[in-house]
């Protein structure tokens, strides 16, 4: 089986952070880091070279394949700010539905900026995920 690629390291996030271009970005970025810190009790840390991940979780799937992963985390991509829910957005219907505008992947919710969304529903949001995650209800 592959290894994962994504791990956590011992980057610096306040470095990762300073590095960010975009100055909207950047700013936008830290406050999706406080907010996930407040929420989740847990410091930020680098995983791979551009997530910062909060906590983590050991999964192991039907087929075997195991390992570790953050329980949530957010990354400043270059088209949209990436927030990582654990659990999937299936779980969280009625927050989705006041969260704003966004898009989704399988666990990732796009924003492009912080202004299109309702950041309290998006702090309960990362709060019911990361509460999910930490007793082992992961996937979608």
């Amino acid at each position: 089986m592959a290894e994962l690629k994504t791990k956590q390291n011992d980057a610096t996030v306040e470095a990762f952070l300073d590095g960010i271009e975009n100055e909207k970005r950047r700013k936008d970025c830290r406050a999706v880091v406080d907010l996930m810190a407040a929420v989740t009790g847990e410091p930020p840390a680098m995983w791979g070279d551009s997530i910062i991940g909060f906590g983590s979780y050991h999964y192991k799937y039907a087929t075997g394949r195991e390992g570790d992963w953050m329980a949530t985390g957010v990354s400043p991509r270059k088209r949209s700010l990436t927030v990582y829910i654990m659990t999937g957005f299936q779980r969280h219907e009625a927050l989705m539905g006041k969260l704003g505008r966004y898009t989704t992947g399988k666990s990732c919710l796009y924003i492009k900026k912080l202004e299109d969304i309702d950041i309290d529903v998006l702090r309960e949001l990362v709060r019911e995920s990361f509460e999910r995650v930490s007793k082992g209800q992961y996937g979608w």
